[in-house]
């Protein structure tokens, strides 16, 4: 077993997420080590609850880790900008829900070395946002989808077609359709006895 590097920053990105606000929600945390290789996915359906809610429960899994496999220094990114103001101490916690969820976050946060906190933008936490999802596609019984390992950057399959464009492979080609229509020529225009010309099309005059 690999001895965790106790002088280095652990990262861990958290999200969290309810569908209807309370409703069916979920955590997910993706921790990646001082070299940036992931280390650990964690994620949970918690049944019906709050957005920040859900946002807290991920920080405390992400503490929780960090305490009980060793590593003394953590870094939380999350995009849950209230989450990390009060955790800062920028802005009050008044919700009575939240409240004992942030005293014990400050609880796990004491017993660290050193812990640092900031918030991105979702678009940055979009491993975190997938495993959150993931939680509550298992919890409501939905199908739940593998989640990619690669991280943003690497390149993704060429043999993966662009969405909403066919395999040539698969497209079947198109056959010329010929048709016979009786008509005259006057003046250098076709003149057709029955029915209209399609558009786009050739025509051949034949004289019978």
């Amino acid at each position: 077993m690999t001895q965790a590097n106790t002088t280095e920053f652990i990262t861990a990105y958290c999200d969290g997420g309810s569908r209807g606000n309370p409703g069916p929600s979920g955590y997910g945390v993706s921790i990646e080590d001082a070299a940036g290789h992931p280390i650990a996915d964690l994620n949970e359906f918690l049944g019906v609850k709050t957005n920040n809610f859900a946002e807290y429960s991920g920080l405390l899994a992400a503490l929780e880790y960090a305490l009980s496999h060793g590593h003394p220094r953590l870094r939380v990114v999350a995009d849950s900008e209230l989450m990390v103001k009060q955790m800062k101490g920028q802005y009050r916690v008044n919700s009575p829900d939240l409240r004992p969820l942030w005293e014990e976050a400050k609880r796990r946060v004491a017993r660290l070395e050193r812990f640092e906190i900031q918030h991105v933008l979702r678009g940055k936490n979009k491993r975190a946002d997938a495993l959150a999802n993931q939680a509550m596609d298992r919890g409501t019984g939905k199908t739940v989808k593998e989640i990619e390992g690669r991280r943003e950057g690497s390149p993704a399959s060429s043999n993966a077609p662009l969405p909403g464009v066919a395999d040539s492979a698969q497209r079947p080609a198109k056959s010329a359709e010929k048709r016979t229509l009786k008509g005259f020529v006057k003046n250098g225009v076709v003149h057709l006895l029955e029915g209209e010309l399609p558009e786009n099309c050739f025509v051949r005059v034949t004289v019978e």
